[in-house]
């Protein structure tokens, strides 16, 4: 059975990532930067080239940003992994299917339209990404930039997925990570995903 227990806390540098944004992603040109110094718009030319099975990553995780709510591309996870962005912390894959089987129920579409891979070592991979949300009730799209930081176990499967939306990494502290906690642990039980996951 997949675990709904409430989240625990996971001891942070274990396998948590810290990205440098303005390392990874600034830009040359100050004029195409941020006031923080970061730019999260991919540039898909300027992409790292990686072996085909860290591209088999990307291609799941942005079928899920995607809408695809598929067992397959969760499958990229591993069992007890961490799915960590500005709304919800999740600390099992079973938990954070609950967060991409919602994509569906709450968008009328949402597309990836852009990536760039802008680091691949031993056992991480990050990525700049542009993500075009339709809600169902509003009919807008509104493109999201973010930069994604994924940390791989010995079987490479991601264990830690972290999504930044901005250069402030996440401090698991105080009223923010509650919430972010409470998401994760009980949103399964409104967008029900497969319970073999």
């Amino acid at each position: 059975m997949p675990s709904t227990a409430p989240s625990v806390p996971v001891p942070q540098g274990q396998h948590e990532p810290r990205p440098n944004p303005q390392a990874l992603t600034s830009n040359p040109d100050p004029s195409q930067n941020a006031p923080t110094d970061v730019d999260y718009t991919p540039h898909p030319a300027s992409s790292l080239n990686v072996s085909p099975e860290r591209e088999a990553i990307v291609k799941a995780i942005t079928n899920l940003y995607s809408g695809s709510a598929s067992e397959e591309d969760m499958r990229v996870y591993a069992e007890k992994a961490v799915y960590d962005d500005p709304w919800s912390f999740c600390d099992t894959r079973y938990k954070i299917a609950g967060q991409w089987y919602g994509i569906p129920k709450l968008f009328a579409s949402t597309k990836t339209l852009a990536t760039e891979i802008v680091k691949s070592s031993a056992d991480t991979i990050a990525w700049k990404q542009t993500q075009e949300y339709t809600p169902k009730l509003v009919h807008f799209s509104k493109p999201v930039n973010s930069l994604v930081t994924c940390t791989l176990d010995e079987e490479g499967k991601v264990k830690y997925h972290k999504d930044q939306w901005n250069h402030k990494d996440y401090s698991h502290k105080g009223l923010g990570k509650v919430m972010k906690t409470l998401n994760g642990d009980y949103l399964t039980g409104v967008t029900r995903p497969p319970k073999d996951l």
